[in-house]
């Protein structure tokens, strides 16, 4: 089996981790100064984890996961032996600060203490701490056990091997974790999402589009793309040529829609971008991938017709 993992505090952020590291094989020691909060938490979880198993989504029966769920019936026991700890208190900076303050004191010094901050810099948190070497942030998009994909933020003391060690234990989890080079308010999600959502305001604001047709561009437009392909890898595919091809044709269409001063789409990070799509995709493949992106989008709609039959819309 694998390393046990501590999750300290047991809401809706908490409960998802620990299906997800369940699911993933791992020993779940549930612990918050609510007992009863910790012990619903793992109710929650066991029945989830028989509704995935129902649709598919985990390996293995869900009562072997389930079965992986423990309450702790104090922190130190939650700690005891866990390879990883993972956070999830109030997004209040000196909440956090004495939590991982405590997490520091009787953790084994190996062990990663990890906050499921979603704005919190991971410096803030941890600046002062003895053992701040091995503490990061690891933030989900909720609900983890179906969103894979997480923030892994580094302090500027976050000693590399913890973060290829936490990047490592999230991906064998079924985790897809996006490894940040360093810290920056916002982290990277809510910095995307929020340069999507000041537009959107901006479009009903000025009276261009409604709320209900923003949302149309989104999850009839965008979104079936970006389902599968991220924005990168659809310019790449949407120009004969690949990502450059795209910017020299389409930049400076974008150049003049942004409030603020353009990023630079043909210095180093072109370079860097390009370099990085080839190294994934060579030119010579580039036809068989959109290919392969129209019969994603086949399945998609497929699926979304489907689903509206048996869900609704």
């Amino acid at each position: 089996m694998a390393g046990a993992v501590a999750v300290v505090g047991c809401g809706l952020i908490g409960r998802a981790w620990a299906i997800v590291f369940a699911r993933g094989g791992h020993e779940v020691r549930l612990w918050d100064e609510r007992p009863e909060a910790a012990a619903a938490a793992r109710a929650f979880a066991a029945d989830m984890l028989d509704e995935l198993e129902a649709r598919g989504l985990i390996d293995g029966p869900a009562a072997a996961a389930a079965a992986r769920l423990h309450v702790a019936g104090d922190l130190a026991a939650a700690l005891d032996g866990a390879v990883h700890v993972q956070e999830n208190t109030f997004e209040d900076l000196e909440v956090k600060r004495v939590v991982f303050a405590r997490l520091d004191a009787l953790a084994g010094p190996e062990t990663v203490l990890a906050s499921s901050s979603s704005a919190l810099l991971p410096s803030a948190i941890s600046e002062g701490l003895p053992g701040r070497h091995r503490c990061v942030v690891a933030h989900p998009i909720n609900p983890a056990y179906l969103v894979p994909a997480a923030e892994l933020v580094p302090a500027p003391w976050t000693d590399p091997a913890v973060m290829e060690r936490t990047a490592a234990l999230l991906t064998a989890a079924g985790m897809k974790p996006i490894v940040m080079r360093r810290e920056i308010d916002g982290f990277v999600m809510n910095r995307l999402q929020g340069a999507l959502l000041h537009e959107a305001f901006r479009l009903v604001a000025d009276g261009v589009a409604s709320a209900e047709d923003v949302d149309i561009g989104l999850r009839e437009g965008l979104a079936l793309r970006w389902s599968f392909v991220g924005p990168f890898e659809t310019i790449d595919l949407n120009a004969p040529g690949g990502v450059r091809d795209y910017v020299a044709r389409y930049a400076g269409v974008y150049d003049g829609l942004s409030d603020q001063a353009p990023a630079d789409w043909t210095g180093p990070a072109l370079d860097a971008i390009e370099a990085e799509r080839r190294a994934r995709l060579p030119a010579a493949d580039l036809a068989d991938r959109q290919a392969w992106r129209d019969r994603r989008l086949m399945a998609l709609a497929a699926h979304k017709r489907r689903a509206a039959r048996e869900i609704g819309d």
